[in-house]
């Protein structure tokens, strides 16, 4: 399918809301799909530091 010009890309017949809204949406997925995972590894490693380090403090306090 080849357009004439931009406007007649976007509106695709009539079909043009549709089809971007679905490219959209899919690339929000996509993009949830790729940081959420790289937020929450980072969340992980955080917590388990903070965790790590109050272990340590506790058995620091433990041995005096």
């Amino acid at each position: 399918m080849i357009f004439d010009s931009l406007s007649a890309l976007m509106s695709m017949d009539g079909y043009g809301t549709y089809v971007w809204s679905a490219y959209a949406i899919t690339l929000v997925v996509f993009t949830y799909n790729i940081v959420r995972p790289v937020l929450m590894r980072k969340e992980v490693i955080r917590v388990q530091k903070r965790l790590h380090l109050q272990e340590n403090a506790d058995e620091t306090k433990g041995s005096t």
